[in-house]
């Protein structure tokens, strides 16, 4: 009941881990399947470990032909004819021994041909016989080579007189890196005596711990002896013991209980996945390099980018300094024209403008001229000749932002060019598209620019000349107003100054009303200045807003160019970006899988094995 109990929860556990590694599988085979320097064969090895755990536990003999692997298993099965033996390579297929109740060859024509047999060990374990390693006929060795990470334990044979020969040393190494349990039979021992064979065993522990730094197991046997003891009706106990056969035969019976075997069913696929992705782990770190040179690339695009943009940003802003400087020429030039017209020496002509003004002859003597004071004053200074400069200025801002623009793109396709000829020959044909110059440039952004300009400049040209006609009229009326009043004041004082009996008063009122009348004609450059500092400051208004509206169209213009410059060089950014993405991808994928390896590696170490305070003992 205990034992029932015991193999329950064993073949839980086992079926709990298998269901583990083939969802691992799974999960690693479409990664595997995109990373390209992996070799074909690699990925093609863990798509078969996912239904080695459906097969029985395979212990596998390679060596050279003629070594006597066939003779090995036929001594096991307790005959001499159930695998052809010969001089020459006469397994040309991977034969496997699986229990059946009476003998039957199943021929598949391929590389793989199954034998059953009624044999007690072929219960617990298959045996495989391979073609032999070093055979001269090549496709022996591939098949062979092609099998060998399935096995599950490996018997390497080796003829006695040929024992750890350099290709028996590269054969073991291979094992070593598949993680296979490799057991060396020494066959033809019957050929030695008891010296030779203790000096050939020494040999090839020494060897193996020398080169490959470990210590295999070690079977002296003799194939023809166990063939011999069981020719008879009745197998011959002692030539079977002195063959040395009965050591795979205790092996199968005795270490290979059911734990053990359940175990290494497990072990090997595992050991096919850790291989496969510890050369897949490496093939793409060694694409890191690679890859980080690509992105340099794009970094280096992404700087250059930066670079133009603030190019072009500075032309702009270059432009508009020159626009700021003769908007301040015009309120230089501003400066002379109102004072003008507002100096001293025209007070008396802008007294009896003013009078004009009040009593409202303007409109009849402004029937006479179309042109203001303001102007004729503005064209005599030429206030506004640094407007036309203005517009030359502007007109420059186009083709100059262009010719940046295809220089740029220019550069930047000769420098694409050369990237992609230096990527190697399979990158270069994930290239999606040609690196090359835009059909057409549009300058949309810097040609609508001249109708959001004129109204700012309509308005420094007219609007802001009539709002200083304005200014001034009125300056002209309070002046007329003001000496009005002055002379009212005066004639009225000397009319009733007669009966004044204080002749000082009487004489500092009639001196300080002329001086009133002087200090308005003072006031005349004075109001002149106030007038010119409001233009100047709304001049410096509409600067602000025509540099504004330069800046704005330019910025989108120098967006679009930039644009422009991605285009052309996406088919390589998009391939570098694609490749970095992936290489993220199977690495994050990669290192994901690696953690569920190691669950599944301590849990498989410990299954079957009792546990003190949790801990597999």
């Amino acid at each position: 009941m205990i034992e029932n109990t015991t193999d329950e929860k064993l073949l839980e556990a086992y079926q709990s881990i298998r269901r583990r590694e083939h969802k691992l599988i799974h999960d690693m085979l479409p990664v595997l399947n995109k990373i390209e320097t992996l070799e074909p064969e690699q990925v093609d090895q863990v798509r078969d470990a996912m239904f080695h755990t459906d097969h029985p536990y395979l212990m596998v003999l390679v060596g050279p032909f003629n070594a006597g692997k066939s003779s090995i298993v036929n001594a096991l099965m307790g005959t001499d004819n159930l695998l052809k033996i010969g001089a020459t390579p006469t397994t040309d297929s991977i034969q496997i021994l699986r229990w059946g109740e009476e003998a039957e060859r199943m021929e598949s024509g391929g590389e793989v041909e199954t034998v059953f047999y009624p044999s007690d060990l072929l219960k617990k374990v298959s045996v495989v016989d391979t073609p032999g390693l070093e055979s001269v006929i090549k496709s022996h060795e591939i098949t062979t080579r092609k099998f060998l990470h399935r096995a599950d334990v490996v018997l390497l044979v080796m003829m006695a007189t040929q024992a750890m020969t350099s290709s028996n040393l590269e054969t073991m190494k291979m094992f070593k890196d598949y993680g296979k349990k490799v057991i060396i039979v020494v066959n033809q021992c019957d050929l030695l005596d008891e010296s030779e064979r203790q000096e050939i065993e020494e040999f090839i522990r020494n060897e193996s711990k020398s080169k490959l730094g470990t210590q295999p197991d070690i079977w002296m046997l003799s194939a023809k002896q166990g063939v011999e003891a069981n020719s008879g009706a009745v197998r011959d106990e002692a030539l079977w013991e002195t063959s040395g056969i009965q050591q795979i035969e205790a092996y199968i019976d005795e270490q290979l209980n059911d734990a053990s075997r359940l175990r290494q069913k497990l072990q090997t696929p595992l050991q096919i996945v850790q291989n496969v992705h510890s050369k897949a782990l490496d093939a793409v770190k060694e694409n890191q390099a690679a890859l980080s040179h690509y992105q340099s690339i794009n970094e280096n695009i992404d700087q250059q980018l930066k670079t133009q943009r603030q190019g072009q940003k500075k032309s702009v802003t270059e432009i508009n300094a020159e626009i700021d400087e003769q908007f301040k020429e015009i309120g230089n030039r501003s400066e002379g024209a109102l004072m003008d017209i507002f100096k001293l020496s025209n007070a008396i002509q802008s007294f009896i403008g003013g009078i004009i003004q009040l009593v409202g002859l303007t409109r009849l003597l402004g029937g006479l001229t179309k042109t203001s004071r303001v102007e004729k004053s503005f064209e005599r200074y030429n206030v506004f000749q640094p407007m036309e400069e203005i517009n030359n200025i502007v007109d420059k801002l186009g083709p100059r932002l262009e010719g940046q623009d295809m220089q740029d793109i220019d550069d930047l396709i000769k420098y694409g060019q050369s990237e992609v000829n230096k990527l190697p020959d399979d990158l270069q044909d994930k290239v999606i598209g040609s690196i090359q110059a835009p059909i057409k440039y549009v300058r949309d952004h810097i040609q609508k620019l001249d109708t959001q300009l004129e109204p700012i400049e309509q308005s420094t040209r007219k609007l802001e000349v009539n709002e200083l006609e304005d200014a001034f009229r009125n300056t002209l009326m309070y002046l007329a107003s003001w000496q009005l009043i002055a002379l009212t004041l005066f004639f009225a004082f000397t009319q009733f100054s007669s009966g004044m009996e204080d002749g000082v008063l009487r004489l500092l009122i009639m001196l300080v009303i002329p001086l009133v009348a002087i200090m308005g004609f003072l006031m005349m450059p004075i109001r002149g200045r106030m007038i010119h500092k409001q233009y100047v400051e709304r001049l410096n208004m509409l600067s602000e807003q025509y540099q504004k509206t330069i800046h704005t169209a330019a910025d989108k213009q120098i967006d679009y160019g930039i644009q422009l410059r991605k285009d052309a060089i996406a088919p390589l950014t998009r391939l570098i970006n694609a490749q970095t993405s992936i290489h993220d991808d199977h690495l994050e994928s990669l290192r994901s899988s690696e953690q569920v390896i190691v669950s599944i590696e301590s849990d498989l170490n410990s299954l079957g094995k009792r546990k003190l305070l949790g801990v597999a003992i």
